[in-house]
């Protein structure tokens, strides 16, 4: 994402001007656009104009449209929902679509072919200028976005490959995102029942058709490319290696080859997207990759599941008894997903972000999880935002304390009242 200007004033209100480059800055915009926005972006709307005669003729003209936001959709590319399934008896492999945003809206601005009020929908594309104006005035969070999203240099960190006895998933993961490439299904015959030579054959089709989908999918000479993890229950992953190392060495590809050091062999229990999440919390990845987001994400996951289960009174979730944990300054570690940022209530997103400022200020670490990563997604189904504590705390007890105070209050307010009807 590139930032094209940016003016914002110490209220809040201002404008950021943004340029996406590719799908992660898509998902970017979307988490950063809400209801009730100003956008402004080129557009193609078809105009008519009707002659001195009478007759009609429409044409599409391209133009820049100011939006008062009513909706904002977001699809993910065909790679990244993890659609695409390429069997090694294709002729051709599958084109992955790219992601698409979609900004609906009011237009709010005076222009020459669209009237005002007129509803319209956006296709936000790459390399095109994306103006926005916060309605509610830019919070931490969404200011945050903005600034990770425009880091120079990003791109995607570690390339991997789970693998299962004639299956391949190619996947790439960015710091806010998990795009599955490619699906590969080879068809292995059973070394019992039909010989070894039929499974070694077999074999042979799998590990061919798994290394042109490799030098396909996975930049493994980008600069930003810190590791590549293949991943199997079994041996597969060794015999995987082993292959790509052969072929790079007997097809003389000398860059593939000096990228050797890159590559970590991780054991997972099954040949399935989610086991990306077995493999951020390995050993081998931990040591490497312990500075990236989406790693400490894996394992700040892993110790809060732990500690639910070894001493829940330093466990919470959910958004009312994580509150009480930050109201007590209790809280070391928030785990809180995007997702709860996209709330189309404004006063519910300001209770999320007043929660991540106060957590930061009292010195806790915060943590906000990517939805489009495994880590994010096992997130959402614990609510979406949990913490670990610095001490223990019983709920039922700081719950019991919660209500004597409300009814206390309740109280002072009654007496206040009867004082001054007297």
């Amino acid at each position: 994402m590139k930032l094209i200007g940016k003016y914002i004033d110490k209220d809040g209100s201002g404008h950021v001007t943004l340029r996406p480059e590719d799908d992660e800055d898509m998902w970017h915009l979307y988490n950063l656009i809400q209801e009730g926005d100003e956008v402004r972006a080129p557009a193609i709307r078809r105009v008519q104009n009707v002659s001195a005669t009478g007759s009609t003729e429409s044409h599409r003209v391209r133009l820049n449209l100011t939006l008062t936001v009513t909706r904002v959709t977001w699809s993910p590319s065909t790679s990244a929902s993890g659609d695409a399934t390429t069997s090694a008896d294709s002729s051709n492999m599958s084109q992955n679509s790219t992601a698409s945003l979609q900004i609906s809206g009011r237009v709010s601005s005076e222009n020459q072919h669209v009237k005002m009020g007129a509803f319209h929908t956006l296709d936000v594309e790459a390399n095109r200028d994306v103006r926005i104006v916060k309605s509610d005035g830019w919070d931490s969070i969404a200011l945050g976005r903005v600034k990770e999203s425009c880091v120079p240099g990003r791109g995607a960190e570690v390339g991997a490959v789970v693998c299962g006895e004639g299956t391949a998933i190619f996947c790439l993961l960015s710091e806010h995102m998990t795009v599955v490439l490619q699906r590969l299904e080879v068809p292995i015959p059973r070394k019992i029942a039909t010989g070894s030579s039929a499974h070694e054959k077999g074999l042979q089709r799998f590990y061919t058709a798994l290394y042109a989908s490799f030098l396909r999918h996975i930049p493994y000479s980008a600069p930003s490319l810190r590791a590549i993890v293949i991943a199997s229950p079994g041996w597969v992953r060794d015999a995987v290696f082993d292959f790509i190392m052969a072929e790079a060495s007997r097809t003389g590809n000398k860059t593939l080859m000096s990228t050797r050091n890159k590559f970590l062999r991780v054991h997972v229990n099954s040949p399935h997207v989610h086991s990306l999440v077995e493999v951020l919390k390995s050993p081998e990845i931990v040591s490497q990759l312990k500075e990236t987001k989406f790693a400490r994400e894996g394992i700040m996951l892993d110790r809060f599941f732990k500690m639910l289960g070894a001493d829940e009174m330093r466990a919470w979730y959910g958004p009312d008894h994580v509150s009480l944990a930050a109201d007590r300054g209790a809280i070391g570690t928030l785990l809180i997903s995007d997702e709860l940022f996209r709330a189309s209530d404004p006063v519910l997103r300001k209770k999320y972000v007043t929660l991540v400022e106060s957590v930061r200020q009292r010195g806790g670490e915060v943590l906000i999880f990517s939805s489009m990563h495994e880590s994010g997604q096992q997130l959402n189904q614990l609510t979406g935002i949990a913490a670990i504590l610095t001490y223990p705390l019983d709920v039922e007890v700081v719950e019991a304390e919660e209500r004597e105070a409300k009814e206390e209050e309740e109280r002072r307010k009654a007496d206040d009242g009867d004082g001054a009807g007297e």
